[in-house]
């Protein structure tokens, strides 16, 4: 009887895992690194052109709200978190698998971006001064960190909550730059060998 030796002799999905990351030509690289670069300064800033890609999770965001109302009150508002954070990570999984580094880092690069706007709406928890988005009827529209945080009992914590995932999204943004450069410069190495 044979018992498998590896995770992918158990899970043979998970076969190309094993594969080398595909090499990374410089200027793709550099061009990676000078984007990453001009968004976080304008990240930092608070404004600029490259921000409009909060304007694609949006509707990302409100259909989580439908595709996860089937679950009940609770995971309905937090679904448009869910499938605001989740889009990107599943879009990463994809390149992961082809072993294509930029295309992994960007999607990771925007999975943490997102806890920008995300750390925005749980800081307005309490003060609900930020206008709000909804399909459908407008009069039942439910600010998703007010309920949140009030169904838990965290509404006196939204600002520090709030602050704490940006801080999240500030240093998981900087980690994936690192890691796209690190393993940019291994995959070139281990192509030349």
């Amino acid at each position: 009887m044979h018992l498998p030796d590896t995770w992918t002799e158990r899970l043979p999905v998970l076969e190309p895992l094993e594969d080398d990351w595909q090499p990374v030509p410089h200027v793709v690289l550099i061009l990676a690194c000078v984007f990453c670069g001009l968004f976080l300064i304008q990240a930092a800033r608070g404004s600029g052109p490259f921000l409009m890609i909060d304007l694609v999770f949006i509707p990302i965001h409100e259909g989580g709200h439908l595709l996860f109302r089937m679950f009940g009150e609770l995971i309905m508002v937090a679904g448009g978190t869910l499938l605001q954070l989740a889009t990107p990570l599943m879009l990463a999984a994809v390149f992961i698998f082809q072993r294509q580094v930029p295309g992994t880092a960007f999607c990771i690069f925007f999975f943490f971006e997102q806890f920008l706007p995300i750390s925005t709406y749980m800081a307005d928890a309490r003060a609900l001064e930020l206008p709000l988005l909804t399909v459908g009827d407008g009069e039942d529209v439910i600010h998703d960190w007010n309920y949140l945080f009030g169904r838990f009992g965290l509404l006196h914590y939204d600002t520090e909550i709030a602050h704490a995932v940006r801080i999240i999204g500030w240093i998981g943004m900087l980690i994936t730059v690192a890691w796209m450069i690190w393993r940019s410069i291994a995959s070139r190495q281990i192509s030349q060998k």
